[in-house]
């Protein structure tokens, strides 16, 4: 049984690259999408400070659909042209929002929200998904934030496309 252990880190650096280590072992040896997902969800929810919001929308080929989450309910499809997640989805690259506000097209599943970041998860050119981390705190993440989700993601995707 894995038990996420108190991260205490004195910097986010070291904050991301403790979380990395629980998140392999976490996802080590489980190939499902659908339940590493699930568990990378929670474990981050957990760890990470100021978040509202912490998930997956997976690329069905034409949208994004909601996968594993933590927070509120949240909207199920996402075109590739709409809000953060479909500009990180479409551009594939991260997306780092300080005031979702004032983001063109954001879609606003919880209006709780004020600062997100998504990943793009593109394994061998191919979009699989997004990985979306939403704060009621404005300006919440910054490159230490985008350098981590980008390190939980690799881990993400070298477990459930191994």
């Amino acid at each position: 049984m894995f038990e996420a252990a108190p991260i205490v880190a004195d910097s986010k650096a070291a904050l991301y690259a403790e979380l990395t280590v629980q998140a392999r072992a976490l996802l080590e040896g489980e190939p499902d999408r659908i339940a590493n997902a699930a568990n990378l969800s929670a474990l981050a929810f957990q760890a990470l400070p100021d978040l509202n919001w912490v998930g997956f929308y997976f690329f069905d080929g034409t949208e994004l659909v909601l996968g594993p989450f933590q927070g509120k309910p949240a909207c199920v499809r996402i075109p590739l042209n709409r809000g953060v997640c479909g500009a990180a989805a479409s551009q594939r690259q991260t997306q780092l929002v300080p005031d979702v506000h004032a983001f063109p097209g954001h879609i606003a599943c919880d209006a709780a929200s004020r600062s997100e970041i998504v990943v793009p998860l593109v394994h061998k050119g191919e979009l699989i998904g997004v990985w979306d981390v939403d704060s009621p705190v404005p300006d919440r993440f910054d490159e230490d934030d985008r350098k981590g989700m980008e390190a939980l993601c690799a881990v993400f995707l070298a477990a459930a496309l191994s």
